[in-house]
């Protein structure tokens, strides 16, 4: 049952002292069972995460497509309307395969689908029922990425190669020099790059990243797979030192032949961003940004020679600009489009540009949004505008400016719009609602639930969950949080407290979800007696450029600033034993996690840091840099962070958990801290996982948040 609880107006005048929190909703807790979790179902959620389901857009056209393992369905608006598009038994006929169910498949046009079976990919044209497609990929190969028709862009090592469906491949690139990398991510996945092939939307010609990294330096990692163990070195361009340069080719299908664009704006290390075409295959679009990250050029290239046309706009902002969002033409146009920036109007808006570099502010909300989808006159998007823990889609007419609200259930509203923009599927949950999936119609007309998935945590006991908020330390901005209560909570008895951190950029925790976006692991905990808090704090995300930028050149400091006056908060309230106080983050988490037991060892108890950051000069460029500046005009701020100057002030229990063949934050961060903890006689404990990247996965988590829980419980 929801319900909404005013801030007491007084408490003890000890608790005055403190921040007081004001409490927004909260969640019962779950007294019917005494039923806990196992610490599989904490970590990967067995049993216990609400039912979902998955729906792809057909197309071209409005139709919802899913597969019930035995059928593609085609779903209508109407209770009960579907339409089998195809069974198994006649793809397999067509196909010629021997598949068991249903395979996972992804719309390559209109009519065809494409899926891999046994290492060969088909495609199938399931309105004529006949194979278009089938063949197998090389060994190796990567990348693979459709054109919409019969070719297929793909990586082997570091050269691009593309095919036609019968298999004949041709080599895009033939570098042989082992630092040249073609059709892959640049810029270590900053500013939104997660791709590096980009096909023109006509299918026939195709834009490619191409990285140089014989500047950038290498980090040795350990793989004790072989008999006497062997190094393997990875391209790491750490904080303030040489980068990798990047290009942008472009491949004609038709003529074999590739041009390069001629972006030369900012030098040898500039990062290119966010590649658009424009819909008639003439332009490239580029958001050119200096290493500083201080200045970007929104630039348009021909495509058929890569020449250098104009510059639309330019952003300068003297902490930093972060392009993450590439254009999108406005259908049937192949002069204007939405570009998105938080540079402007202090949050994250859409703007009607042309190619002239004519720009008008379209959405006008002092909130972040997120552009979704249009269909030619109206723009959908989706705005933190309710509520900063709220997502929900509205839609603005780009002619007259008139808004429109779609979604009206609280929570946050996950959504996907047809191809067409007269439907959408809507997936929304809340603290109260495990997950209920809807197809709507655009115009508010229509509207049909397709999943209403009951509450999978029923039989077990859960805490009670609030969310709320309290003051940030510079008094300007509520920041969001969330506890969880103990099992059989009783306000007259003392409880340890977990703070769980992560206070990064890019990041919200608390979102009005189902469990309040809580972990279960977390959950975990208070079926044990322990009070779990989390908060976010500023430099997160979904709060304004300002909220985000607060960390500039001090990472650190403003985030723990916050985390404490949350901690403040709970040392008020009756029922937290103040000697019991740990902390437990990973990564950006694991930083804060240590910064926090040292700056604050008389807070903190005990803590649980995992892939910590611990001297952001060794951190990578891309994102180092933009945060920190670098090194060389920032010393103080690099050496006011460093935690390696902070290993003597260590008093609390500390246990260290990294990866050892960790690529993102690599050893050498833990490694040195540890060496400082021996210098200055400190005890820390250690735990490194031989075979992990940055992220310990699988099974292996498992062991890992085993030995978190057995710490806490142990010295907490």
């Amino acid at each position: 049952m929801k319900r909404f609880i005013l801030t007491l107006s007084a408490m003890t005048l000890c608790a005055c002292l403190y921040a007081q929190p004001e409490i927004i909703k909260t969640r019962e807790e779950n007294k019917g069972s005494d039923k806990t979790f196992t610490m599989e179902q904490a970590v990967l959620g067995t049993g216990i995460r609400p039912e979902n389901a998955y729906y792809a857009w057909r197309p071209n056209t409005s139709e919802l497509t899913s597969s019930d393992g035995k059928r593609l369905i085609a779903t209508g608006m109407a209770e009960g309307d579907t339409a089998v598009i195809i069974g198994l038994e006649e793809l397999n006929s067509v196909a010629g395969t021997e598949m068991d169910s249903f395979p996972p498949f992804s719309w390559k046009s209109e009519n065809e689908i494409i899926f891999s079976y046994k290492g060969e990919v088909y495609a199938v044209d399931v309105k004529e029922k006949v194979l278009t497609d089938k063949f197998t990929l090389p060994q190796g190969a990567a990348n693979v990425t459709p054109n919409g028709g019969r070719y297929y862009a793909f990586t082997v090592d570091n050269n691009l190669y593309v095919c036609d469906g019968n298999g004949n491949v041709i080599p895009v690139t033939e570098d042989t020099d082992p630092n040249i990398v073609n059709g892959q991510t640049v810029s270590r996945n900053e500013f939104g790059i997660w791709n590096g092939i980009f096909w023109a939307e006509s299918g026939k010609k195709l834009a490619f990243y191409r990285k140089d990294e014989s500047l950038v330096g290498t980090f040795p990692l350990l793989d004790i797979n072989t008999r006497t163990g062997s190094l393997f070195e990875i391209k790491y361009p750490m904080a303030g030192m040489s980068s990798e340069n990047v290009r942008l080719g472009i491949y004609d299908l038709a003529s074999n032949e590739t041009v390069f664009v001629q972006a030369d704006d900012f030098g040898y290390d500039q990062y290119l961003t966010n590649i658009t075409w424009s819909p008639d295959d003439r332009y490239i679009f580029i958001q050119v940004l200096d290493r500083a990250q201080k200045n970007m050029r929104l630039n348009m290239y021909d495509a058929s020679d890569g020449n250098f046309v104009k510059t639309l706009l330019e952003e300068h902002n003297d902490r930093f600009v972060e392009p993450q969002w590439p254009l999108h033409f406005i259908k049937g146009s192949n002069d204007r489009f939405i570009y998105t920036t938080d540079n402007r109007d202090g949050y994250k808006n859409l703007y009607l540009c042309d190619t002239e570099g004519n720009i008008e502010r379209l959405t006008k909300v002092n909130a972040d949004v997120a552009y979704v989808g249009q269909d030619g006159k109206n723009v959908f998007y989706t705005s933190a505008e309710v509520s900063p823990i709220e997502n929900h889609l509205f839609s603005i007419n780009i002619k007259n400016g008139k808004t429109a609200r779609l979604t009206h259930e609280e929570g946050w509203h996950d959504i996907s719009l047809s191809p067409d923009g007269k439907f959408f599927v809507d997936s929304y949950s809340s603290l109260d609602t495990p997950r209920t999936i809807d197809l709507r119609s655009s115009d508010g007309k229509q509207s049909r639930t397709l999943l209403d998935a009951p509450n999978p945590m029923a039989d077990y006991a859960c805490g009670e969950i609030e969310l709320g908020t309290v003051k940030s330390a510079d008094g300007k901005y509520d920041n969001y949080y969330r506890l969880i209560k103990p099992v059989d909570f009783d306000p007259s008895k003392k409880y340890p407290v977990i703070v769980y951190v992560y206070g990064g950029p890019h990041s919200q925790l608390i979102k009005d979800t189902w469990n309040g976006a809580v972990g279960y692991w977390d959950m975990y905990m208070a079926q044990r007696g322990y009070i779990v808090y989390v908060q976010d704090n500023r430099g997160t995300s979904n709060r304004g450029a300002e909220f985000e930028k607060a960390i500039h050149r001090q990472c650190g400091q403003a985030e723990m600033a916050d985390q404490m006056k949350g901690v403040e908060m709970l040392l008020s309230l009756p029922y937290v034993d103040k000697d019991r106080i740990g902390v437990h983050g990973w990564s950006y988490g694991g930083f804060m996690t240590i910064s926090l037991i040292t700056n604050h060892p008389d807070i903190f108890k005990v803590a649980v840091a995992g892939g910590p950051v611990i001297d952001w000069k060794w951190y990578e460029v891309m994102y180092g840099e933009r945060y920190m500046d670098n090194p060389a005009v920032n010393r103080e701020g690099y050496e006011k962070t460093s935690l390696i100057n902070k290993a003597k002030d260590l008093k609390g229990k500390l246990l260290i958990c990294q990866g050892a063949i960790d690529n993102t934050v690599v050893w050498e961060h833990s490694l040195s801290f540890i060496r400082e903890c021996i210098k200055n006689n400190i005890q820390v404990d250690y735990f490194p996982y031989p075979c992990a990247q940055h992220n310990v996965l699988g099974r292996d988590r498992i062991h890992l948040m085993d030995k978190v829980t057995i710490y806490f419980e142990d010295y907490l």
